[in-house]
C-alpha cells in the first residue's frame, strides 16, 4: 500500500507531546480528525496539527484509537512483521529458552513488549498458538504465520489461532479457532521445568496454559517440601505438579472447572504414576475457603483469573481479591506461606499491595512480605508501556 493511500489522523495542537514518551497507545481525546472512510483495523498515519509525521498504527474504536506499530515512517508489510518476529525470537534465544530441553513452553510474542501490540504468540514444543486482540493485527495473520515459519523453520510444526474470544465483539468479525498452518492432535504435550503437561490449546483458558507463572512455579518447588499445599484456581495443575515434585506432604488442586481438574489429575498421573499425596476437587474457591478448618494447609496458592479486564470493573475486582486473600490469611497455618497473584491489568501494583495490607489487618495475623513476584523473562515489557506489567504477586509469610 502506498503511503498516499493510507488513512490519516490529525492531532490537536500540543497533543503530539504525549507521543514523545513513546507510549504505544494513542487515545481518542488527542485526535482532532481522522479520514471519514477509516475502518476498524486500518493502518493510519498520525500527524501533528502542522502535518508532521508522528507514528503509524492500527485504527480501532474505543478510548484507545490507535495501537502504535512504529514511530518511523515505514510500510506495515511482511518485511515489517518478519523483522519484529525475528527480534522477538532472538530475545528468547538469548534467554536460553530454545536450548533448554526441560522447558519447551514459553511466550514468543508478548504484545507491546515485543512491539507487536495486540498479538500474543505462545510456544508449545513446536506448536505456536496465536491470540489476536485487535482487528488490525488479525488482518496481518498471513504475514505473521509466514514470519514464524521462516524464523522458526523446523521448530514450527503448526500454528493455531485461538482468537474467537479475544477479538472485539463489536467489530462483527466471524472467526473460529483453527489451524492456520499444519495440523496436530488434540492431545499435545510440552515440558516446563522437567515436568510434562497436556496443553489444552483448543478448549482451555488463554492459549492452553498459564505460561507467565513458570518462574513462580519453580519458586513453589523450593518451599513446598513437607508442606500441605492448597492450589486454588489450579486449572491444569502447574503449581500442583511443582509441589509434588518438591515432595510436598499433601497437595489439593481446587478449581470450579471439572474439565480442568480432570486434566490436572491426568498430568499428575503422567508425571507421578505412583503418587498418593494429590487430590483434585471441583469447587468454588471462596466457598471452599469459608468451610476450611484453620491450620489445614501451610502453603496456599491463589492464582485467580482476571477479575477486572477494564478500569470500570476495578472496585468490584478488588472486592473479589479481598474476599479470597483475607480468608486465606485467616485459615492458613501459623508459619504458612501464601503465594498470591493478580493478572488483572486494571489492578496496579499499588492497588494489589493496598488490598493485601487491608486483608492482613482484617485477618488479625502478622504478615511479612518475603518476595514480590512477576512474570518470567519471556514476558518482556516495554519501558514506555508500564501497563504491560499485568501479572503481579507476593510471597507472604503468615504468623
Amino acid at each position: 500500500m502506498k503511503k498516499e493511500d493510507i488513512k490519516q489522523a490529525i492531532l490537536f495542537r500540543g497533543k503530539e507531546k504525549s507521543l514523545s514518551r513513546l507510549h504505544p497507545w494513542l487515545f481518542s481525546g488527542a485526535l482532532k480528525s481522522v479520514d471519514k472512510d477509516v475502518e476498524e483495523g486500518d493502518v493510519v498515519r498520525v500527524v501533528s496539527s502542522n502535518g508532521d509525521f508522528l507514528c503509524t498504527g492500527h485504527w480501532q474504536s474505543g478510548s484507545i484509537a490507535v495501537k502504535i506499530l512504529s514511530f518511523e515512517d515505514i510500510d506495515i508489510n511482511f518485511d515489517f512483521v518478519l523483522q519484529r518476529v525475528q527480534k522477538a525470537v532472538a530475545l528468547r534465544s538469548d534467554m536460553g529458552l530454545f536450548d533448554n530441553k526441560d522447558t519447551t513452553i514459553f511466550r514468543l510474542v508478548n504484545g507491546e513488549g515485543d512491539f507487536l501490540p495486540s498479538l500474543i504468540a505462545d510456544y508449545y514444543d513446536g506448536l505456536v498458538v496465536l491470540q489476536f486482540h485487535s482487528v488490525g493485527m488479525w488482518r496481518l495473520k498471513e504475514e505473521i504465520v509466514e514470519a514464524f515459519r521462516q524464523v522458526l523453520q523446523a521448530d514450527c510444526k503448526a500454528v493455531f489461532s485461538k482468537s474467537s474470544s479475544t477479538l472485539p465483539k463489536q467489530c462483527k468479525i466471524s472467526t473460529k479457532d483453527e489451524f492456520l498452518f499444519g495440523n496436530l492432535p488434540e492431545d499435545w504435550f510440552a515440558r516446563e521445568n522437567a515436568l510434562t503437561y497436556r496443553i489444552d490449546y483448543a478448549l482451555g483458558q488463554k492459549t492452553g496454559f498459564f505460561i507467565d507463572q513458570r518462574e513462580n512455579r519453580r519458586l513453589v518447588s523450593q518451599y513446598a517440601k513437607g508442606r500441605k499445599v492448597l492450589n486454588a484456581f489450579a486449572y491444569t495443575g502447574g503449581f500442583s505438579l511443582s509441589a509434588i515434585k518438591a515432595e510436598a506432604k499433601e497437595v489439593v488442586s481446587l478449581d470450579i472447572s471439572a474439565r480442568a481438574v480432570r486434566i490436572c489429575e491426568d498430568n499428575v498421573e503422567m508425571n507421578f504414576p505412583a503418587n498418593t499425596t494429590h487430590r483434585g476437587e471441583v469447587a468454588d474457591v471462596l466457598d471452599y475457603l469459608n468451610g476450611l478448618e484453620k491450620g489445614r494447609f501451610d502453603l496456599i496458592i491463589l492464582d485467580p483469573p482476571a477479575f477486572a479486564k477494564h478500569q470500570r470493573n476495578l472496585q468490584q475486582a478488588l472486592k473479589g481479591y479481598r474476599a479470597i486473600n483475607q480468608k486465606a490469611m485467616e485459615k492458613i497455618a501459623s508459619g504458612g506461606l501464601l503465594f498470591t497473584f493478580s493478572c488483572s491489568q486494571a489492578v496496579s501494583k499499588d492497588d494489589f499491595a493496598t488490598m493485601l495490607f487491608s486483608c492482613a489487618a482484617l485477618s488479625g495475623r502478622n504478615v511479612r512480605i518475603i518476595k514480590h513476584l512477576s512474570a518470567g523473562t519471556d514476558h518482556p515489557q516495554s519501558i514506555f508501556h508500564p501497563e504491560g506489567s499485568y501479572l503481579k504477586g507476593m510471597l507472604l509469610y503468615i504468623e
